[in-house]
């Protein structure tokens, strides 16, 4: 991948998408193609062709994807199921019909299994039932995995998958209604801090645990995929290690300044009891992330300061 290859960075807008923005500018490279949602809807078919058509990016990070936290999922299952789908049909079937040399696409974890092997292997896709309050993202994510190795099979196109883990940082939703509970605990605990509230209240009980990496980590892996890793298989994308949803809480109110109490709400939905991604196979590869939870949290918190007035709040 030359630093004068075109690159055609899907959802860059996005937490996800911007990151591999910054990464892709910080590494040289001079044709990055990037639009936004009012100049190209990647659930339009005919655009999407016409844009691949006229524009030839050689290599594609498909990031684009409708994303939202458990109370999201549950309220907009016919949105997340249509528009992931939509978006990752019509991105792929164009890269492979105007001859892209490869993409990259993105999953997640809530592909496995709701009691999957702990930490999760790759190789336990589809060997049972799905977590119920992400099913419809997941479903669509497991047909974008599924179509990158269809295309490589009959067609030979150079589709690779990774499945990342819980993300946040820059860019990341705030909105409490519909983001995941990283960012959610900062906006609340700053909110509170700034109210003087004597307490915060967080939804479930605060036992089930899991894993995060940071975006920019996210996507160095992301980077570092597109030059080394060329297989039918997809690859887990992660920090190798986990927390319970109360020890997140408690690092998350130190970094804010918070001093008040935790209240936990278990009339809330928890969500399956522990998520880890098995990492080994990405492992060997040589890759390894490089911002520990604690300073990628004060870091996130530092940059939510500094957009709050522009944020999805």
């Amino acid at each position: 991948m030359k630093s004068d290859a075109r690159v055609f960075v899907a959802g860059h807008m996005g937490m996800v998408g911007s990151a591999i923005y910054r990464r892709l500018r910080v590494d040289g490279f001079t044709g990055i193609l990037v639009r936004r949602r009012d100049e190209l809807d990647l659930r339009d078919q005919l655009a999407v062709n016409q844009f691949f058509e006229t524009f030839r990016p050689e290599y594609v990070f498909l990031a684009a994807a409708r994303v939202g936290g458990i109370w999201a999922n549950n309220s907009h299952p016919a949105q997340f199921l249509y528009e992931n789908i939509a978006i990752q049909t019509n991105v792929i079937e164009a890269a492979y019909r105007h001859r892209a040399t490869k993409l990259l696409f993105l999953g997640s974890s809530c592909i496995y299994p709701k009691n999957a092997p702990q930490p999760m292997p790759e190789d336990c896709l589809l060997t049972g039932p799905l977590e119920q309050t992400n099913e419809w993202y997941a479903i669509a994510k497991i047909s974008g995995v599924k179509m990158c190795q269809a295309y490589r099979k009959q067609y030979g196109f150079r589709a690779i998958s990774a499945m990342p883990t819980n993300l946040y940082g820059p860019g990341d939703n705030f909105n409490l209604k519909n983001s995941h509970v990283l960012p959610a605990l900062i906006r609340k605990f700053h909110e509170a801090k700034e109210r003087g509230d004597p307490e915060v209240e967080i939804w479930g009980t605060g036992t089930p645990r899991r894993e995060f990496l940071h975006v920019d980590d996210l996507a160095d892996a992301c980077v570092f995929l597109m030059r080394q890793y060329d297989d039918e298989l997809w690859i887990n994308v992660g920090s190798g290690y986990d927390i319970s949803i109360g020890e997140l809480a408690q690092l998350v109110a130190k970094s804010v300044g918070f001093r008040g109490a935790l209240k936990f709400n278990p009339t809330m939905p928890d969500g399956v009891q522990r998520k880890l991604l098995d990492c080994a196979k990405l492992n060997a590869t040589g890759w390894s992330p490089s911002i520990d939870l604690d300073v990628g949290v004060a870091r996130t918190y530092e940059w939510y300061l500094g957009h709050r007035d522009s944020l999805r709040v």
